[in-house]
Formats: C-alpha cells, structure tokens, sequence
C-alpha cells in the first residue's frame, strides 16, 4: 500500500508539473509574441530606419499598412465567429423554449379537449334527452328542427347542402329564354353595357363563349383597368348568379392552399373559400365562374396541379378531387368515398398580369387553357335596357354540343392548316400537338356558331396557342424567317384573313 502510494503521489506532482509547463508555455508564447518579440521589432527598426532613402519609406508605409490591415481582419473575423457562436447559441436556447412552450401548450389544449368531451356528456346525463330510448340524432337537433353540425368535419360543406335541401336551385326557362348563341352574345353584351355599365365588343365575348365550349380553364391577360376581373363578374350577374372570387397568395405551393386540408389535431377538414364555392356550384343547375384572381402570383402548375391534371381526362365522371382517406356516413353527400366530383357548370377564370412580381405561365397552363388578351377598352355605346338571361347549365352546354355535331372545319381550311404547320416546323422548329388540333376542333366550330367566321376562329387558335410559344425563340436572328410568315398568310389565307396572327408577328418584329 505505502508503494502505491508513493507511486501515486510522484504520478500527481509530474502531472502537475506537465500542466503547469504548459500553462506556462502557452503565456509566455503570448508575452514573446506581442511584447518582448515586439519590443525587439520595434529596436530593430529604429537601427534599420535612419539608412532608408525615400523608396524604403514608402516601402515601410505600406507594408506596415498592409500589416495591420492583416491583423485587423484576423481579429475581426474572430470577432466574428465568437459573435456568430453567440448568436447561433443563443436562437438554439430560445428553439428549445419554444418547442418547450408548444408541448406545454398541447398538453392543454389536449386537457381542454377531455375537459369538453366529459362536459358534454355531463350535458348528455343531466338533460334527460336520452332517456326513453331517444336517438343521438335527435338529441343533436336544435330548437329549428335543424341538425347540429359543429362536430361533422366539413361544417361548410354541409351546410350547404342543408341550405340547398331547404331551397333548391332549379332553373325553369321558357320560350322566351331559348336563345340561340349569336342571340346570347348580343344580349350579354348589351346587358353589361346597360345594367353594369361595362363595354365589350361582341368579337371579345364570342371568343369568350368559345372558349367555355373549349375549356374549362379561361386565362385572361391584359393591363390593368382593361376588365378582366369584371368580365367573369358580368358573366356572373347575367346568369343570376354571383361570380366567386378568390384572391391567389404568393404563399401558394400545393393544393391545400386552394382546397384546403384535414387537420388530425382538430379532426376537421379546413375547408377553403375556394372548396365550398365549388361545392356549391355541385348544388346548382345554372352555369357558374369562379375566378382566380392574379393567378400566376403564385405557380399554377403547383397549386392548380390536380385539376389541370384530372380536366384532361376524356370520361368526365373522372373528374374527381381526393379530399379524405377515410370516409364517414356524416360527409356532405356530394362527397362520396372521400372524393369529390368537380361539376361540369363551372369555369375557372384567372385573371393574369405580366411583371416582375409574377411568374411566367408555363405552356403546361396554356396549352389546356383557352387565353384572351384585353388589352383595350371597349368604346362607349348606347344600348338597350337589357335584363339578365334565365338559362340552365344543360340548355348552354346543348347549344355548344349541337355546334361540335353540326358545325366542322372545312377540308380546305384543314389543308391550311397542315400547311402552316409544315411551315413552322421547317422554318422555327415548332409544331401543333394533339392537345392544340383537339381544341381548334372544338373552338372554330363554336366561334362560329357564335357569329364569327371559319378562318377568325383559326386565326385566335394559331395566335394564342402557336405564335404565343414564338417568344421564346431567338427573335433578333429570325427576322426573315418572320417576314416570310407574314407573306405565308397573305398568301396562303388571304389578305385581311388573319389579322390577330398578322398582328402578333408585328409585334414579335419590334420585340427583336
């Protein structure tokens, strides 16, 4: 023991003199480096300095200037890490508060949840309601009669249906109301004029019918102040029927900022302006708009993605939107398995501005959408006082039905069309895809069972759908390639025929 001991004791006092060797080597590195080491730079350069000639003075400006510059900086920089090291320290610490503080929180509102539920079935005992064999449903009736939907988790949802059992929507037209299109589209033209005081030219709200016969999805672009916003709303009064509108976030990624999401803290889904404005449209029998306004402040291909997806699907009983995994017996009732079906009366109408606070609208979008630009006011003109139009959703949808049946592009107009097409894809490497030839198939022959003409509706297609992709083209090397398209539709459609494609490359000329 007393060898341990002695062994123990010598091991401690070498350590001991280990440490402090090196306490004391690492200060006297310190002391040498800034002051005894300093103190003999500073003596060396006294005797150095009386032989310098001018050049080494400023020699010696300079690099001490650089010196102290040097060691400036590696201080600052330490400085720096010490402050970030503090900094990072610090939002760590208050992290941890937080996370501390929202379990704290959940722990009561988890609390409250019990103390609710062991509420109400005190209420459930003490009431007396249940007794005599009374059924649950009765006893969540209110004084009305009416049901008790605050614990259903889609609590607009079903009120909606509740308030369209109570009063259904149906439209009963009469002789007077079966209009023919171009009639329509004279009579919207002059009950906006009249009632709303909003002009549009009837060649703008042709392409717009045109358009619902195309598509669901309309994308109107324009400068400020043109009515893109007011055009939907006016569609909207003269069905008798008010247009939503839904305001786009620059926040929005996904489709649960549009239609929202089930919340498994609440048990609730978070229903969205967007989604009961949308399930309400399943509840009506009239044609319905719904428009996003400012749509490309956010992507649209994000939070727009399932219905441009599921719109591209030829059976339209498969247009349906999953909004819950597991279905209940007290979901709305147009809620079936947990999806929704998106109704065929409604039209979603976004409303669109190029500038820098924007993103660009991909060819994804504008492929599966029909585009009108405004981009001038309609002049004022005097019209009669007109009334809004009493119409069915199944009675419009007739009238463009009976237009792609009776109505077709001439074989000749067709030949033009391959032509053209040979043309772009020769001269500018760009082609028609199937998706474009299935929607000039549709929008010609409604255009012009709307009063415009074969070629007007071929020239809007070839202008919104192909000419629009030329922007992306190197304009300033393709200014002959231009000009002979120019040429190609004088000559091919006829002098005054194309006026919107005739225009568009114009503009590409001045852009280059």
């Amino acid at each position: 023991m007393a060898e341990f001991a002695e062994y123990y004791v010598n091991f401690l006092w070498a350590w001991l003199q280990n440490l402090w060797y090196f306490i004391k080597t690492f200060f006297y590195i310190f002391y040498k480096l800034f002051i005894e080491d300093a103190i003999d730079y500073c003596l060396n350069l006294g005797a150095n300095v009386s032989n310098f000639d001018v050049w080494g003075w400023i020699c010696l400006i300079i690099v001490s200037a650089a010196n102290i510059a040097l060691i400036f900086f590696i201080l600052y920089r330490l400085f720096q890490l010490v402050r970030r090291y503090i900094f990072f320290r610090a939002k760590e610490v208050e992290k941890d508060r937080l996370m501390e503080e929202i379990a704290r929180l959940k722990e009561q509102a988890d609390q409250l949840v019990k103390e609710k539920s062991k509420i109400f079935a005190l209420k459930l005992g003490q009431g007396g309601s249940m007794e005599g064999g009374d059924k649950p449903s009765e006893v969540a009736a209110t004084e009305e009669g009416e049901k008790d939907t605050s614990n259903n988790r889609f609590t607009k949802l079903v009120n909606l249906d509740e308030k369209y059992e109570r009063n259904p929507n149906v439209v009963y037209m009469t002789d007077d109301d079966m209009l023919s299109l171009p009639q329509i589209v004279t009579r919207f033209t002059n009950f906006a004029a009249s009632q709303l005081k909003l002009y549009y030219t009837e060649e703008t709200i042709r392409v717009f019918f045109a358009g619902m016969a195309t598509s669901k999805v309309i994308i109107l672009e324009g400068i400020s102040g043109t009515g893109k916003t007011s055009l939907p709303y006016a569609m909207g009064k003269f069905f008798n029927n008010g247009t939503s509108i839904i305001s786009v976030q620059p926040s929005w990624r996904d489709r649960a900022d549009l239609i929202g999401y089930f919340n498994e803290f609440t048990k609730k889904f978070n229903e969205t302006d967007f989604l009961a404005n949308l399930y309400e449209v399943s509840l009506r029998e009239d044609p319905n708009f719904m428009v996003l306004d400012e749509m490309n402040l956010a992507r649209i291909e994000y939070y727009f993605a399932d219905f441009l997806s599921i719109m591209e699907m030829p059976d339209v009983a498969e247009w349906k939107i999953d909004l819950i995994a597991a279905p209940r017996e007290d979901d709305p009732k147009n809620v079936v398995y947990g999806k929704f079906l998106v109704p065929q009366n409604i039209w979603f109408i976004g409303t669109a501005n190029n500038d820098d606070s924007t993103f660009t609208i991909t060819d994804k979008v504008y492929d599966r959408a029909v585009t009108l630009e405004l981009n001038n006011k309609a002049d004022y003109f005097d019209a009669p006082l007109t009334e809004s139009y009493n119409c069915s959703y199944s009675y419009l949808d007739s009238l463009f039905e009976k237009a792609h049946n009776n109505i077709k592009i001439s074989d000749e107009t067709f030949a033009l069309i391959k032509e053209f097409d040979a043309f772009i894809r020769e001269k500018f490497k760009i082609s028609f895809g199937n998706r474009i030839m299935k929607q000039l198939k549709l929008f010609v022959p409604a255009y012009m069972a709307c009063g415009g003409t074969e070629l007007g509706g071929v020239d809007f297609v070839i202008t919104s759908k192909i000419l629009r992709k030329f922007k992306a083209l190197n304009l300033p090397f393709l200014h002959k390639e231009l000009n002979e398209l120019i040429g190609f539709f004088n000559e091919k459609f006829g002098n005054e025929n194309m006026p919107y494609s005739i225009e568009f490359v114009n503009e590409l000329l001045k852009m280059s």
